[in-house]
């Protein structure tokens, strides 16, 4: 097979940069993904949540630029609701004053967006009101269906092996065949650094750190509590279906993998919600992990390889893939194209440079 550009990985990220440059149209685009279903790790097992607030200055931006990207549908209204303890007050002080979308609120507030409370924990509270939940499989599904309209192929259990530069073309040999590309897109969450090495480019440090979630029955349930979060981020909670997902908001450095969750973290999980709150959960539903993949400085990378102009870079979404894929997609398409950064992602703050691979 030949194209015009070959993404490896075929998750939110890879899946969506190649529906934005199919749909700009000129070039040819392939989709490889080692197994053999798409958006089988990190993507497939993603809790997200769309929040203004959250992550570095970087992450916001990209995050406020994706909004707009959305398809109707795809954000639903779920307020966030952070909370903390006596050792903790002074982080939840630091968020409101530096977070303008984010607005300090009194025990009552607090107890009436969420009852179950325990007076004798909560310290603090401060809730973003316009957080949303993001349909995860509607949101792959639209770049999917994106992609195929505009011609895109994708090859599943198609592990890249090997690939070589020759010329101005990159050869690759997978587990699917060989494929041939003037530009390949790294955009392989935990394994983005063997991929760079199977082609003979420097690793980044990528790291890949897993982090376990669960579902518990909640006979107290109510489906308008918001979304609640200890803002020293040891755990989180929100509705799931008739019972609450619950996560001890873990990072355990892992090998990349088929993460599994392991029941001492889903243990860990319980007792946090429990000591927060009164639901007094005990029967976990079912629980999984997922991957959480980070650049040394917790940044996204975004950008042609500083020794291999040809080899791209999108990498090291974090916990932020969701809530910025849309905005990382259309960045990553114009900087593969060529093309100036569209003014409404440099409206919103979004730099080029503090995402580049380049970066100090």
């Amino acid at each position: 097979m030949r194209v015009d550009v070959v993404v490896v990985g075929g998750g939110i990220a890879g899946v969506s940069v190649a529906a934005e440059l199919a749909h700009a149209g000129g070039l040819t685009v392939a989709v490889l993904e080692q197994e053999r279903q798409l958006a089988y790790h990190a993507s497939g097992r993603s809790a997200a949540t769309f929040l203004e607030s959250y992550g570095s200055p970087e992450i916001r931006a990209l995050t406020r630029a994706s909004r707009p990207l959305y398809a109707d549908g795809l954000l639903t209204p779920r307020p966030l609701l952070w909370l903390t303890n006596e050792r903790n007050l002074d982080l939840l002080r630091r968020q409101i004053a530096d977070e303008p979308l984010v607005r300090g609120v009194d025990e009552a507030e607090a107890r009436r967006l969420f009852p179950p409370l325990r007076a004798d924990w909560l310290a603090g509270a401060a809730v973003e009101d316009d957080a949303q939940d993001i349909d995860v499989g509607g949101l792959f599904d639209q770049y999917r269906k994106l992609a195929l309209a505009h011609g895109v192929t994708f090859r599943t259990g198609a592990r890249l092996r090997e690939g070589r530069r020759a010329g101005s073309a990159w050869f690759l040999r997978t587990d699917a065949g060989d494929v041939e590309a003037a530009t390949v897109v790294d955009a392989a969450g935990a394994w983005a650094d063997e991929v760079a090495r199977a082609c003979g480019v420097a690793p980044l440090g990528m790291r890949a750190l897993r982090r376990t979630v669960a579902v518990a029955s909640c006979p107290a349930l109510r489906h308008d509590w918001p979304l609640l979060a200890d803002i020293a981020e040891t755990f989180y909670l929100r509705p799931e279906g008739d019972g609450v997902l619950i996560s001890p908001a873990d990072e355990t450095p892992v090998e990349p993998g088929d993460a599994r969750a392991e029941m001492e973290d889903v243990a860990l999980a319980l007792e946090r919600v429990n000591e927060a709150t009164t639901l007094d959960l005990r029967h976990v539903r079912t629980s999984w992990a997922g991957l959480r993949t980070f650049a040394p400085d917790r940044n996204p990378v975004i950008g042609s390889d500083p020794g291999q102009p040809s080899f791209f870079w999108l990498a090291g979404q974090g916990g932020y893939g969701m809530q910025t894929a849309p905005a990382m997609a259309v960045l990553a398409a114009a900087l593969i194209r060529g093309d100036a950064v569209p003014g409404a992602l440099t409206a919103e703050g979004v730099d080029p440079a503090a995402v580049s691979p380049a970066r100090p």
